[in-house]
């Protein structure tokens, strides 16, 4: 009896460890996917797919899966774009959309149009995000010109990335959501 409960743990165990195995495979893909889509889309400034590819990432396979690879996408595409001391806010801000997508995930699934206002949200929460790094950074006592005037130099590429998130939110999230749904279901995340 001891001994058929101890060969149920041990399986239990090791199905928790592939279910674990395949969940970090599948971080690891969508991180590749936003940081390929990082360096693809260089040339133009505020148009990427990071933050698509993060909110998807955390909607189908977890807020864990989410933040992780929003900290990785930004940790490894700066190999690319230089690593600086913006880079670990970087790896906050992409990790908190991530994480809060994997909260939101099942009325963002089932409401597309949620899903394209928190597209564009999240584009407005990391850039001010970003910009009062900046400030806070490189001025020991911000005031309320430099904080108006760092975020109004910004306006444009604000704009330009809040669309690009609804955009590649809108091309991927159809045909990819499927996809990624039933790895999701498939794998039991």
């Amino acid at each position: 009896m001891t001994q058929e409960l101890s060969v149920e743990k041990r399986l239990a165990a090791g199905r928790s460890s592939r279910m674990q195995a395949r969940k970090l495979c599948m971080v690891a893909v969508m991180t590749t996917l936003a940081v390929m889509g990082r360096v693809l889309f260089a040339a133009l400034p505020g148009f990427k797919p990071v933050t698509a590819i993060v909110i998807l990432s955390g909607m189908y396979f977890g807020a864990g899966s989410g933040l992780a690879t929003g900290a990785l996408a930004a940790l490894v595409s700066n190999i690319y774009f230089t690593q600086g001391p913006w880079t670990p806010f970087q790896m906050l801000a992409w990790g908190l959309i991530g994480l809060i997508s994997g909260l939101l995930s099942r009325p963002l699934i089932r409401h597309p149009l949620l899903l394209y206002i928190w597209g564009a949200l999240s584009g407005i929460c990391y850039y001010l995000f970003m910009d009062s790094w900046m400030i806070l950074w490189y001025n020991k006592t911000p005031t309320l010109q430099l904080w108006l005037a760092a975020f109004s130099t910004g306006v444009f590429s604000l704009v330009t990335y809040m669309i690009s998130n609804v955009v590649f939110l809108a091309a991927l999230s159809p045909a990819m959501g499927r996809r990624l749904l039933r790895i999701s279901r498939k794998c039991g995340f």
